[in-house]
């Protein structure tokens, strides 16, 4: 699992706040809501000719909207190149990990 920076702040701006409202109607304070609910599941890869680590996340909103947000570091800040809600491969994964995290 990916640790995130202790303070969880974010790195937004215009192009990144208005990409996934525009895309797939998912407002930039859904996307921040993941970071503090759990479980949250993470796989890290290396992306692009820079071969920056960008991290894909399945987690849940406080109004329970299931979501999968690809983000990066950057200067200590949690910054999303995306977001979407999850389909449904998406879902069974977040729920396989729930049922995990639930057994003693």
């Amino acid at each position: 699992m990916k640790s995130f920076p202790e303070s969880k702040s974010f790195d937004w701006d215009q192009g990144n706040i208005n990409k996934n409202w525009d895309k797939h109607r998912v407002h930039h304070l859904e996307c921040e809501e993941i970071f503090f609910n759990e479980p949250i599941v993470t796989k890290v890869e290396k992306r692009g000719v820079s071969q920056e680590e960008r991290v894909s996340a399945l987690g849940l909103t406080n109004e329970g909207r299931f979501l999968f947000v690809v983000f990066t570091i950057r200067t200590g800040k949690i910054r999303v190149v995306s977001a979407r809600d999850m389909n449904k491969k998406e879902r069974k994964i977040y729920d396989e990990k729930i049922k995990e995290d639930a057994e003693i």
